[in-house]
């Protein structure tokens, strides 16, 4: 898979940050060698984005995992009947998602 220019950008962003190449590579479900490919340059002369453009920081792995544990908990809010349990476990689980994480 090649990286569009946005992503490539991403990318850059992501490495200027300081993140490590293995989680930048897992956001995307690329290898190590993809995010390489655009620190050479082979992407062009793309400039790095913005911070507010970044994914949080971390493997997307065990964010998904907890993510996934509260829409588990949100259905089950919801097939309760309890809609407003189910849409704060859903924003308090994005948020969790979100967060910039070492």
């Amino acid at each position: 898979m090649a990286f569009s220019n946005k992503e490539a950008s991403i990318v850059l962003g992501m490495v200027a940050r300081g993140d490590k190449r293995h989680d930048i590579a897992a956001w995307y479900g690329e290898n190590q060698a993809r995010v390489a490919e655009v620190e050479q340059g082979q992407y062009g002369n793309l400039a790095a984005a913005p911070s507010v453009e970044l994914p949080p920081r971390g493997a997307p792995g065990p964010k998904g995992r907890r993510l996934r544990g509260k829409v588990v908990k949100a259905i089950e809010a919801l097939e309760n009947k309890d809609a407003a349990t189910a849409l704060q476990i859903l924003k308090d689980g994005l948020a969790d998602f979100l967060k910039n994480e070492t």
